[in-house]
Parts: structure tokens; C-alpha cells; sequence
């Protein structure tokens, strides 16, 4: 019975070993060099840098508050902001309390930062994302913040709504999604027109 055993087992054994090596190293490492040829920049995670220096990835989302000089990304409920390592939404309906106080007081701080009557302030201004690591704006929410963006920074309100034009993207492949301006991008743009690095 034993040796009946142990003709069953080791086959098995030994497609799990090589399946692992197969599956869980070999394919991989083979896709992840083959990214690495054909999109390097994806392969490494989006990676934005300044100067040199790693300043965060273009899809991941990060937080700009008490920095009027720059536009505001929407809010994040993952961990304590835009933690990518703890994404995820609010997980709060519609009605409640808690949800309908947490934008009301960002309708509140929006249209104060902005200059913005509350009944204008974008939904993207309120709402956290479903991932809570969005790294994009609607153009609604950046043509709000322009106004004070150019103020903040000396320019011009045309130059600051040419930058916002220049890093608006599309509906993807014509129609699928929303258009969007990524706010990580866009602020380092606006870093290099008025010669900052802050």
C-alpha cells in the first residue's frame, strides 16, 4: 500500500515543482524582461522624476493640501490619503452621515480655497475615488482652481489654462471614460513655467 502511495505521490510532487518553477519564476521573469524591452517606463511603475529624483508614479494619486501654489487632487479615503498600500474606497452609502458631513465640509473648504460658490464646486472636489488613488482631475475641477493657481504663482491665468489644456487627456481610444488632467504632471509643469522646484 505504501509503494501504491508513493507511485501516486511523487509524479504529483514533481509536477509541483516544476509547475512552480514553470508558473511562478520562469513566465514571470520572462514577462517582466519583456516589459522591461517594450514599455521600460510601465514596467517600473509610471515612475515620474524630477531632476533625477523619484517625486511619485503617474498613476498613482498624492496629496497637494495647504499648498495653494499647486492644484488639488480629490480627495482619498485610502488609509490616511492616497496610502498605496491601503486602497480602497470609503465604503459608506449614499445617505450616510458620515459621508454627507465629509463633503459638505469639502464643498466648504473647495469653495473658500477656490473662490468658487458652493453650488459650483466640481463632484470630483467631493468625492473620493473608488480606489482612493486617482491621480486625476476633471478639467472642471482644474478650470476651478485656475483662478488661484496663476494668483499664487505670478502667471498668467491664459498661461496656467494653457498648461491645463496641454495635460488634459482624451477619452480613451475616443470613447471610453471621461477627458482628465493628471494633477501630478501638471503641478511639476507648472514647477518648470515659474522656475520652482518646491
Amino acid at each position: 500500500m505504501f509503494t501504491s502511495v508513493l507511485r501516486q505521490l511523487t509524479p504529483a510532487l514533481r509536477a509541483m515543482v516544476v509547475l512552480t518553477v514553470l508558473l511562478g519564476l520562469a513566465y514571470p521573469l520572462a514577462l517582466t524582461g519583456f516589459a522591461q524591452v517594450v514599455v521600460p517606463g510601465r514596467a517600473d511603475g509610471s515612475l515620474v522624476k524630477r531632476d533625477g529624483v523619484v517625486v511619485g508614479s503617474s498613476l498613482i494619486g498624492q496629496s497637494f493640501a495647504d499648498q495653494p501654489q499647486y492644484f488639488q487632487s480629490r480627495p482619498s479615503a485610502a488609509g490616511d490619503g492616497y496610502d498605496p498600500l491601503a486602497s480602497s474606497a470609503s465604503n459608506l452609502g449614499p445617505e450616510s452621515p458620515d459621508l454627507l458631513a465629509a463633503i459638505n465640509e469639502r464643498r466648504t473648504a473647495a469653495a473658500a480655497l477656490d473662490g468658487t460658490p458652493p453650488a459650483d464646486v466640481a463632484p470630483d472636489a467631493l468625492e473620493a475615488s473608488g480606489s482612493g488613488l486617482d491621480p486625476h482631475i476633471s478639467p472642471r475641477y482644474a478650470g476651478q482652481q485656475v483662478d488661484r493657481v496663476a494668483r499664487e504663482r505670478g502667471l498668467s491665468e491664459s498661461a496656467v489654462r494653457r498648461l491645463v489644456e496641454k495635460y488634459t487627456s482624451g477619452r480613451t481610444i475616443g470613447f471610453l471614460g471621461e477627458p482628465r488632467v493628471n494633477v501630478l504632471l501638471l503641478n511639476l509643469a507648472l514647477d518648470r513655467a515659474s522656475g520652482t522646484a518646491d
